[in-house]
This record gives C-alpha cells, structure tokens and sequence, in this order.
C-alpha cells in the first residue's frame, strides 16, 4: 500500500534513489509553506486593522513582510507592504503613508499587476485628499474610474464611489456627498460586501462631517434622495 502523503512520497523518492523528485518535492513545498505563512499573517494583520488595534496590524504585517523577504518572491512582498501603508494611513502619518503607497505601486508595476496599481492609487488619491491637496486628488480619482471603466474593472466601481463622496465633502458640497454616500452604500449592500477599513474610515468622516454641515434632517432628505436615484446596473454598482 503506498503512501501518497508529502512524507510517504519523500521518504518513498528517497529508497527509489530519486534525489532529484525528493528536492523537488521538498522545495515546492517549502515554497507553499513560505507563500501561506506570508498570507496568514497578511489575513490576520487585515482583521487588527478592522478590530482598530494598528499596533497588532503593524506587528503582524512586519512579520508577513519578513517571511516574503525570506521566501525571495517579490511578488509575496506586495500585499504586507500593503497593509503596513495602510496603517501609517490610519495612524495619521500621511506623509509616510504617502511614500509608502508610491513604494507599493512602483513594485506593482514591477510585478505587472495593473488593476493592484489602479486599487493604491486609489489609497494615494487618499493621501493627497487629506493632505489638503485637492486637485492632485480630484485628478488621481478621475483617473482612477476613467481607467477601471475603460478595461470593465467593476469590482472597483464602489470604491470609486467613496472616492466621489468623500471628494465632495472634502470640497463642502456636503448635499452632494449625503447623495453620493447613498449611492457607495447601495453600491457595497448590491455585492454583499462591505468596504476595506480604511475606506470605510473615509466614508464614515464623510458621513460625519456631512450630517454636522446639513443636520441631521437635511442630511437624512439628501441620503434618501440619493438612494432613490441609484440604479443599479447588472454588475451592482450604481450607474
């Protein structure tokens, strides 16, 4: 009876005298070990950031970052670097977070991984919005939709949709954000998704401020409006 377990197949290439299948086997699978640890501890740094505990996000990134370093695949690099600009973000280090974006999407270039350009571009546009810099973050969004709609992008047109809101109340129409805010909800609740926590942390300063700017009847008529016009087209999001 053979033994078609990860040790029955080494131990079995072994006695063959096969030494070439027993590194074979041995270095795909520590390859594997190495890309799921870098995951796990990605997943797991996503949840602190959700939970709002940024120090155990950062821990936790820190160390998925030095698992891809060890492992030699850039390409398992992308997603800790990710989180830890993420948390700079969150923690109010824009500048840092900043550069830290700018970092993540030449590596993604690098790695020929478009749309994950276009997504920190996005976080970037974010950066510039909080910064006070609101033309480069008008252009970054504009640019941003134009591009997920040229190659059908869908899955990025809710987050264009916070984008959109939390640029007009950045710019104080806030009446126009309460509408835009209904239609980022409606855009996550039509894919049975919620946003990324620091988009819902935008999303939600742009609620915040909106209600303060209008009141809470104003603002509750201007959401409620917004949510009538939204139509949702056959991918869910909002035309």
């Amino acid at each position: 009876m053979s033994d078609t377990t990860f040790a029955g197949e080494v131990r079995g290439a072994f006695r063959r005298g096969d030494s070439a299948e027993v590194v074979r086997l041995c270095r795909t699978a520590l390859a594997e070990a190495r890309a799921t640890e870098v995951e796990a501890l990605y997943g797991l740094s996503r949840v602190a950031i959700r939970s709002g505990d940024l120090a155990a996000a950062a821990d936790l990134a820190t160390q998925s970052l030095q698992a891809a370093l060890r492992a030699g695949d850039r390409s398992l690099e992308e997603r800790p670097r990710h989180v830890l600009a993420a948390v700079a973000r969150l923690s109010g280090d824009l500048a840092g977070a900043r550069e830290l974006y700018l970092a993540s999407i030449r590596l993604n270039e690098e790695l020929g991984r478009a749309e994950t350009v276009l997504t920190e571009r996005h976080n970037l546009a974010f950066c510039e919005l909080r910064l006070g810099r609101l033309g480069a973050a008008r252009e970054l969004f504009a640019a941003n939709r134009a591009e997920a709609e040229r190659h059908g992008w869908t899955s990025f047109l809710p987050f264009a949709a916070i984008a959109d809101a939390c640029l007009a109340s950045a710019e104080g129409d806030h009446a126009r954000a309460a509408r835009l805010i209904a239609a980022a909800d409606a855009a996550f609740a039509a894919r049975g998704q919620v946003p990324d926590p620091d988009d819902a942390a935008e999303l939600d300063r742009a609620r915040t401020d909106s209600a303060a700017a209008l009141g809470e009847r104003e603002f509750a008529e201007q959401y409620d409006s917004g949510r009538r016009e939204v139509s949702h087209g056959p991918d869910g999001t909002p035309d």
